[in-house]
């Protein structure tokens, strides 16, 4: 491992622990920078030793110092998966600019990926600065998206979602897809493209259909009644598009065309 890995994995570490502060207090209303961390059962501060990533759980056996109530292991997991994201970014890219602002994204998805599997909602306070991120990294060089791209793939992304949103409410009498999601395939518009949306919409689609049969059959209902977080694939699908989109897209596209 290169002093740029390692850096890149205790960062994203670190940074995994910030993700969690987002994950608890963004739908709740709460600021993410005051107060201090404390243990939502009792109260007590959680002290700088104890929120040094992974470690700290592991020492405190995944509980509260003070009233020992359980930790989620949600904390741990998101530190490390997000220490892992950022470690992949830097095995595949040099240090700069455009490493950071990928980083940055991987883990704006991660949090939109966790806030709507518990709770059903994507933030604005995300999703709205992610499609400003987009337009604004198209401006960087090495970015592989470029502006005009960027800009037309959010307006579309969100145009057609809209529509398709309303079609199906007016249609079926309830909600498809909430605003929310429209918001999300903007920002994966203007951050990774028309073609990344659409893949990433794709594998979500195909993802989210997969698992809500099989709740379906495990509780032998219908599938209709099955409330599926798309916000929640969608991140996770984008996570896997920014890694392997190129290679995906070749070989779907090999299919139909040939090679």
């Amino acid at each position: 491992m290169t002093l740029w890995e390692l850096g890149a994995l205790v960062a994203g570490l670190l940074v995994g622990s910030f993700a969690n502060v987002c994950i608890h207090r963004i739908p709740r209303g709460e600021s993410i920078v005051h107060p201090r961390s404390r243990c939502p059962r009792c109260g007590a501060l959680i002290r700088a030793w104890e929120n040094v990533p992974i470690l700290s759980y592991v020492l405190l056996l995944g509980r509260c110092r003070a009233c020992r109530a359980p930790i989620s292991p949600r904390y741990p997991l998101v530190e490390a998966g997000n220490g892992l994201l950022y470690w992949a970014v830097a095995s595949v890219q040099t240090p700069g600019v455009t490493a950071g602002m990928t980083m940055a994204l991987l883990t704006a998805l991660l949090v939109l990926s966790l806030i709507d599997l518990e709770h059903y909602i994507l933030p604005n306070v995300i999703t709205l600065p992610g499609i400003v991120f987009g337009i604004a990294a198209s401006f960087v060089p090495g970015w592989p998206v470029g502006p005009i791209e960027a800009v037309l793939s959010a307006a579309g992304g969100y145009a057609v979602l809209a529509l398709f949103g309303m079609a199906y409410q007016k249609l079926r009498g309830v909600e498809g897809l909430g605003q929310g999601d429209w918001k999300m395939v903007a920002m994966l518009g203007a951050c990774l493209g028309w073609r990344g949306a659409v893949l990433a919409l794709l594998l979500a689609s195909v993802g989210g259909t997969i698992v809500g049969v099989a709740i379906a059959l495990w509780q032998r209902s219908s599938v209709r009644q099955q409330r599926i977080p798309l916000g929640t694939f969608l991140g996770l699908a984008a996570i896997v598009v920014v890694f392997t989109g190129r290679r995906l897209l070749g070989w779907y596209t090999g299919l139909w065309f040939g090679r």
